[in-house]
C-alpha cells in the first residue's frame, strides 16, 4: 500500500507536467498562426481606389454596373438603362460622339464577374439594389436628361403661331439626328430617329439640313450610294473603295462617319454581288485605321459581317474576314465580337475549302478573339480543339493554329479538350518527327505541351 500511494504521488505531477506543456505548446502554436494569418490578411488588403475604372461604370446613369448587359452596337450598359431608354425612345450621345443600337440585348457576364472581383480586391460593397438603378428610377433620371437636353437645345425664330406646335418637334428631330457635330458636353442624349425623318420633313430649315450635312468629304458618296439606280451604287463604292485605299492623308478618318456607315449597312447584305463585294471591301479599308475600330462596331454593323461570314457571296466572305479581323485588334471590339457570334462561322471558314486569304484572315481573327478569356471559353463549347488539332496534321496554317491551341491550353476546360483529343500525344509526336519548319512553331508546339501536360499532372 505504501509502494502503491508513493507511485501515485510520482504519477500526478508528471500527469500536471505534461499538460502545462501542452497547453503551453497550444497556446504557442495558435499565436504563431494568428500572427501569419493577421500577416496574410493583412497583405491581400488593397488600399481602397482613387477612382472606379470608367469601364464598370453606366454611360447612362455613371454608377457601377450590377447587371451590365452589351447592345448591338458593342458598347456596355446597365440593363435597367437600356430598358428605359427603349421605353423612351431615346438613345443617348456617348463622350466619343457614337450612339449605341439598343436594337439587341445580351448580359455582359465577362464584365459583371470582374465587377464583382474588383469589389472584392478592394473590399467594397458589391452593387446591390439600394445603389443600382431600378427600370422606374432609370425611366425617371432618362427623361430628366431628355428636359435638360430640350432646354439647352437652340431655339428657332418663330414664323406664326400656327406653325409652332408642327415645328417644335421637326426641329428637335432635326437637329438631334446630327449627333456627329454635337459635342457630348452639349447634348447628353438625343431623341431617337432615323435620317430620313430629316429629309421627308417639309417644315424642316435649311439651316438644319445644312448642319446635317457639315462634312462635305462623305456628301458624294452618300449621295451616290443611296441613289434608287443599282449602277450609281455600284460606281459609288467602287469609287469609295478606291478613295479609301490611300495611306498618306486622314481620308479614312473623314469618312468613317455615322451616316457614311449607316447608308453602308444595308449594302453589305445586297443580293447584287458587285454591291456587297464592294461594300464590305470598303469597310475593310476604314477598319485599317485604328481610331475607326471602335466606331464600326458601335455603329450596329458588325451582326451584319457575321451575315456575310455566314452566307455572303465568296469574295465578300473573304473581305468580312479581314474586317472582322482589323477589328478584332482593338481591345474593346474582343467581347463584343466574341458576344455576336462571329466565333462559330469563322472556325466553319478556317476548316473549309475556301481561298487561302479567307482561312488566313479567319485564323488571324480567332487567334486575336483567343487573347480573350470569355471567347477562349466559347471557343471550347464550340468543339474548336479536335478541328483545329485536324487542321494542324493536314499542315495547313499551322503557326496560327497552334496559337490559337496555346490560349485554349490556357483554361481548365481547353486543357482537358485537349488530353481528350489526344493533343498531348500529337504534339510529342510533331517534336519528334521535326515536321514543323520554323523555330518559332516548336517554340509555340513546346508551349502547347507544357501547358497541357503540367496543368493536367496537378490535376
Amino acid at each position: 500500500m505504501e509502494f502503491q500511494e508513493a507511485v501515485t504521488r510520482l504519477r500526478i505531477p508528471r500527469t500536471i507536467r505534461k499538460g502545462a506543456v501542452e497547453r503551453h505548446h497550444m497556446q504557442t502554436e495558435k499565436h504563431k498562426w494568428n500572427i501569419l494569418f493577421h500577416r496574410s490578411s493583412s497583405s491581400k488588403q488593397k488600399t481602397k481606389p482613387s477612382e472606379i475604372p470608367v469601364e464598370f461604370l453606366c454611360p447612362v446613369s455613371g454608377t457601377l454596373m450590377k447587371d451590365p448587359v452589351i447592345v448591338s452596337s458593342g458598347h456596355t450598359f446597365e440593363r435597367a438603362c437600356v430598358q428605359a431608354c427603349n421605353t423612351l425612345g431615346f438613345i443617348p450621345t456617348l463622350m466619343d460622339g457614337t450612339v449605341p443600337d439598343f436594337s439587341t440585348v445580351i448580359p455582359n457576364l465577362a464584365l459583371k464577374s470582374t465587377i464583382l472581383k474588383w469589389c472584392t480586391d478592394y473590399s467594397l460593397d458589391p452593387p446591390n439594389d439600394k445603389t443600382t438603378l431600378n427600370f422606374f428610377s432609370a425611366e425617371k433620371l432618362v427623361h430628366a436628361k431628355i428636359l435638360e437636353t430640350q432646354q439647352q437645345k437652340p431655339k428657332h425664330p418663330k414664323k406664326n403661331e400656327d406653325q409652332d406646335a408642327g415645328t417644335g418637334i421637326d426641329h428637335l428631330v432635326t437637329d438631334l439626328i446630327t449627333h456627329d457635330t454635337w459635342s457630348s458636353d452639349d447634348s447628353p442624349l438625343q431623341l431617337k430617329s432615323t435620317p430620313s425623318s430629316c429629309y421627308s420633313s417639309p417644315s424642316s430649315s435649311s439651316a438644319d439640313i445644312r448642319a446635317f450635312n457639315l462634312n462635305p468629304k462623305d456628301e458624294e458618296f452618300v449621295r451616290k450610294l443611296k441613289s434608287p439606280l443599282v449602277f450609281e451604287i455600284e460606281e459609288g463604292l467602287i469609287s469609295l473603295r478606291n478613295t479609301t485605299r490611300a495611306r498618306e492623308d486622314d481620308t479614312r478618318l473623314q469618312l468613317c462617319t455615322s451616316r457614311l456607315l449607316s447608308v453602308l449597312k444595308p449594302l453589305i447584305i445586297s443580293r447584287y454581288t458587285n454591291i456587297q463585294v464592294n461594300s464590305v471591301a470598303c469597310l475593310v479599308n476604314l477598319s485599317l485605321e485604328k481610331i475607326n475600330k471602335i466606331k464600326i462596331v458601335r455603329s450596329g454593323i458588325l451582326p451584319l459581317l457575321i451575315d456575310v461570314l455566314k452566307g455572303g457571296f465568296p469574295e465578300a466572305r473573304e473581305h468580312a474576314c479581314g474586317a472582322i479581323f482589323s477589328l478584332a485588334l482593338d481591345d474593346r471590339n474582343k467581347i463584343a465580337i466574341g458576344v455576336l457570334g462571329a466565333l462559330s462561322p469563322l472556325l466553319h471558314l478556317l476548316r473549309s475549302d475556301e481561298s487561302h486569304r479567307t482561312r488566313h484572315d479567319s485564323g488571324l481573327a480567332l487567334y486575336h478573339l483567343s487573347l480573350v478569356q470569355s471567347n477562349i471559353t466559347k471557343l471550347v463549347k464550340l468543339g474548336s480543339v479536335p478541328i483545329l488539332l485536324d487542321i494542324v496534321k493536314s499542315g495547313r496554317l499551322g503557326r496560327w493554329v497552334l496559337l490559337i491551341l496555346c490560349n485554349l491550353a490556357l483554361c481548365p476546360e481547353g486543357r482537358d479538350a485537349m488530353r481528350d483529343s489526344g493533343g498531348v500525344d500529337f504534339f510529342v509526336g510533331l517534336l519528334k518527327r521535326r515536321e514543323l519548319k520554323y523555330e518559332s512553331a516548336q517554340e509555340i508546339c513546346v508551349s502547347c505541351f507544357v501547358w497541357t501536360e503540367s496543368w493536367g499532372s496537378e490535376v
